[in-house]
């Protein structure tokens, strides 16, 4: 049997995640963001003071790589770890004045591959397009 790649969900999905990436990647570099610090910072602008358990568990990375995303968001000014109020173990990742500066631009530069990425599709393709992506990744998200 040959593998028709153009028939494959998962190369299909892969392929279109990369070109997602290499936008945000472009539009964010000049705000002096890596994709990396920009999901963390998206989950810190939902939820500030999130350990960096929460912040693993919410963008599903590995501990180490979250570290390492860390540590370089604290060099760059993006966070501050403070100790944790209730868990002495544990610290807390908290938005700088700088990170919180950065909302409005980066978000704009998501949006704007967004729109290029469904600039193609009408109102109705478009929520049907989401509607459908939203079940893939539940139904892999319960198998895996």
């Amino acid at each position: 049997m040959k593998f028709d790649k153009d028939r494959s969900a998962g190369f299909l999905a892969n392929h279109m995640a990369r070109l997602f990436a290499k936008g945000l990647q472009h539009n964010i570099k000049p705000l002096g963001l890596a994709p990396a610090q920009f999901m963390t910072l998206l989950a810190l602008w939902e939820k500030d003071g999130l350990t960096q358990r929460e912040l693993v568990d919410r963008l599903n990375v590995e501990q180490a790589t979250m570290a390492n995303t860390l540590t370089r968001m604290e060099r760059d000014g993006l966070v501050k770890r403070r100790a944790h109020p209730q868990d002495g173990r544990s610290q807390s990742i908290h938005l700088t004045q700088k990170a919180l500066s950065l909302r409005q631009a980066a978000m704009g530069a998501a949006q704007s591959v967004n729109e290029i990425a469904l600039g193609e599709l009408n109102d109705e393709e478009r929520e049907v397009f989401l509607g459908l992506a939203h079940r893939v990744i539940n139904a892999l998200k319960q198998r895996y």
